[in-house]
């Protein structure tokens, strides 16, 4: 995400702008697929001729905005939805080009496009400007966009839809979902919106279809998250032996500013000064650092103390391992998460004792993965 952006003048109220109002309902193709060199190159992607008989990504791209622009459902949502719903199908397939493969077979395949299409799209629109939640929304859409289309095959489809509620709106989703159908060329079109409009009635009989799914209580949320067999209604007691604070945030975000500020008296575990004290780098091997953080961290727990956990935490994987510990002594877990715009995280960064240097930000900033609101008792974006 520390990439310069290609046209700086892509903002979000440009964005925004270009989304089709009524009566016409125009899609401006020319300055869309003008804003990002991301888009142009879906010209030149193929796809599996069986599922996308249309041809190239850019093609059933556009057939799919056209498809979802002329949908009343879609027409009918507030304003800031239908932008998000819009923009979220301009991306959906944009993570196609860096996965695309030709098969042995002569079939086409491009899998794991979606989640980096998120990721794709997350860098676009942090450079626009695009507000955190509005932005986060779009990319859950393009994250999990292909579900609906085999949601019902699923051995447990109702705590599939209970746990995606949580990711992005289903009703957004399948909205999306059936235009992604219409805008392609395919034998089995008929039976993939048939799978749509069950995956809508699955979420509906969830209990989910407009919102995420209602748990009695935050560790009734986390529980279920972490335990396969886990009944979504039961209401788990909430009995636990410390909270703890896990930061997350690019370096330069003001982790240790927001701590001095909000966690003044707690006694922090610190990957940056374990580093220091053990004379490790931030390109060496972590392991001793990490070995070290984690028994820091156990002996807090053991003791019942508050503390805070700093560290980039960018990515799921990462804040899970620590979650994992933390759930281990019963601890509460807030996560606080920091996202400046780019312009002031490079600053903030050049201000710091140790500037972090661009390459290892651009490096993090690639896999980012902000927290979501399921990950944890309670989750603080700032």
């Amino acid at each position: 995400m520390m990439r310069k952006p290609m046209k700086p003048t892509v903002t979000h109220d440009h964005l925004l702008a270009l989304v089709p109002t009524d009566p016409a309902w125009k899609v401006d193709w020319t300055e869309i697929w003008s804003l990002w060199p991301e888009l142009a190159i879906l010209d030149t992607c193929p796809q599996d001729p069986i599922h996308h008989a249309e041809g190239d990504v850019g093609k059933h791209t556009r057939m799919v905005v056209e498809a979802l622009v002329a949908d009343p459902d879609w027409q009918g949502l507030p304003v800031m939805d239908r932008g998000n719903l819009f923009w979220a199908a301009v991306l959906h397939d944009v993570g196609k080009p860096s996965v695309t493969k030709h098969e042995d077979d002569g079939r086409v395949s491009s899998r794991g496009h979606s989640r980096i299409g998120a990721s794709i799209a997350r860098e676009l629109l942090w450079h626009a400007g695009s507000p955190f939640v509005w932005r986060e929304e779009l990319c859950g859409i393009i994250a999990h966009h292909q579900l609906p289309f085999w949601l019902i095959e699923r051995p447990d489809p109702i705590r599939m839809a209970i746990e995606t509620s949580w990711r992005c709106r289903p009703d957004h989703l399948c909205l999306h979902a059936k235009a992604d159908a219409l805008g392609r060329t395919c034998e089995d079109q008929q039976a993939i919106l048939e799978s749509i409009s069950l995956a809508a009635l699955t979420f509906q009989e969830a209990g989910c279809w407009d919102r995420p799914f209602a748990f009695a209580n935050d560790e009734s949320r986390v529980a279920y998250f972490e335990l396969e067999d886990r009944d979504p209604r039961y209401a788990a007691h909430e009995a636990f032996t410390c909270t703890v604070t896990v930061m997350s945030g690019l370096p330069g975000a003001g982790k240790d500013t927001w701590i001095s500020k909000h966690r003044p008296n707690h006694p922090v575990v610190s990957l940056d000064l374990i580093r220091d004290e053990l004379g490790v780098s931030a390109n060496a091997n972590q392991g001793q650092v990490i070995q070290a953080a984690y028994e820091r961290a156990r002996e807090h727990l053991r003791a019942g103390r508050d503390f805070v956990w700093n560290a980039t935490n960018v990515t799921r994987q990462n804040r899970s391992r620590v979650l994992r510990l933390l759930r281990g002594y019963a601890a509460r877990f807030e996560i606080v998460y920091l996202e400046p715009g780019p312009d002031q995280l490079q600053r903030q960064n050049q201000d710091r004792p140790n500037a972090v240097p661009d390459a290892v930000i651009d490096h993090l900033s690639k896999k980012l993965e902000p927290p979501q609101i399921w990950e944890a008792h309670k989750v603080t974006l700032i």
